[in-house]
């Protein structure tokens, strides 16, 4: 089989099949969204990283979920590791029908723990990173030190340093992922341009069977997003919540695992939405707060206040996405550090000058000085 074919029934298919499950899956979630309890009442549910300004049903996980599991059924159905990123994702798509039915009130520890409970479902069968590509060159062996046992007549190893870096790259994923998902369409585009870049990173490697998983799972991936972002474009009919934010972090953080770890790849494609989290983190932790809970803080609430309408933010997010995934493709691991670098200077000057700008739109009073 050609790698063009390859490509054809290990990516294109399945993202086609998933585009269409999630299509149609979502407009049922939002014909039963008040019957479900998921409706996002902006006059209720009073935050300042609310952006919306009517009643929306949440509930994204669904549609992407259902996606992902009949994918799996249908193309790789006893592939083990996928059955892995199946489980973690049910954890996940549990916990934001939770949290969407009532109006964010789970605790962010507890959403944070069960990230890792999702992020153990794929370590325990096998995904992990045991190794990670040097920006100065070479590479860097994470495989030792190893604990090994004996269970049901079989020695089993864990890679402790493997699986320790594993868990927290898959949490980390997401959520900082989610956090860029405040306005229409926002999330769906630098997902399906991450999923795509991933998938095509694989086809480097031929016909290789281990990269076949990777094919089916960015195509699911691309697909599921694709499906659900008409629905998710301005005006939105439907919002990710937090199962489709967290799936959309969890789902390309075990992509970049399983593409031959290509850990680096994936963060200069996300890029914009990668540096602002770690600079939102930064200023929390700064202030003396939890970086888990959230504020009106992040670029897109900057480029709000700016006056850009939220289509401009949306596509912007997916220009620059689809600009590092070109980088991506053809930079060696040096020059990927030094563009994360440059990005990281020019989004942390583009905050502050943000910033400073909408604080001197401000009238002088008592309040704001």
């Amino acid at each position: 089989m050609s790698m063009q074919e390859v490509f054809f029934w290990g990516f294109i298919v399945p993202a086609i099949v998933a585009l269409a499950i999630s299509y149609l899956s979502t407009a049922l979630v939002i014909k039963w969204g008040g019957k479900l309890r998921i409706l996002d009442d902006p006059k209720i549910h009073a935050h300042p990283k609310v952006v919306h300004d009517r009643t929306v049903p949440r509930g994204g996980g669904w549609p992407i979920w259902l996606a992902l599991i009949f994918g799996i059924i249908l193309f790789a159905p006893g592939n083990i590791k996928l059955w892995g990123v199946a489980a973690g994702a049910t954890i996940l798509v549990l916990t934001g029908f939770l949290d969407d039915r009532f109006s964010e009130k789970v605790s962010p520890y507890t959403r944070l723990l069960l990230n890792g409970l999702a992020a153990l479902c794929v370590i325990g069968v096998g995904v992990g990173i045991a190794y990670i590509t040097s920006p100065w060159g070479g590479v860097i062996n994470l495989s030792q030190p190893q604990w090994c046992f004996e269970y049901a007549n079989a020695n089993h190893c864990i890679w402790i340093l493997a699986d320790l870096f594993a868990l927290m790259w898959l949490v980390f994923m997401q959520n900082i992922v989610g956090w860029s998902s405040g306005v229409d369409g926002q999330l769906s585009g630098f997902v399906i341009t991450a999923a795509v870049t991933m998938g095509l990173l694989a086809m480097r490697f031929g016909t290789d069977i281990s990269q076949t998983q990777v094919l089916i799972l960015a195509g699911l991936t691309a697909g599921a997003y694709a499906g659900f972002l008409p629905w998710n474009w301005w005006p939105q009919k439907i919002m990710p919540g937090y199962g489709g934010k967290s799936i959309a972090g969890f789902l390309l953080g075990t992509l970049a695992i399983l593409s031959a770890a290509k850990v680096g790849a994936l963060l200069l494609v996300l890029g914009l939405p990668v540096i602002d989290a770690v600079l939102v983190i930064i200023k929390r932790l700064k202030e003396g707060r939890s970086p888990v809970w959230g504020g009106r803080e992040h670029l897109h609430h900057y480029l709000l206040d700016a006056k850009w309408s939220k289509r401009k933010i949306a596509w912007f997010y997916w220009g620059v996405s689809v600009i590092l995934a070109i980088f991506a493709w053809q930079l060696k691991p040096p020059f990927k550090l030094f563009t994360m670098a440059a990005i990281a200077l020019v989004v942390c000057g583009a905050i502050l000058w943000l910033k400073n700008w909408s604080a001197s739109l401000k009238q002088p009073d008592r309040d704001n000085g």
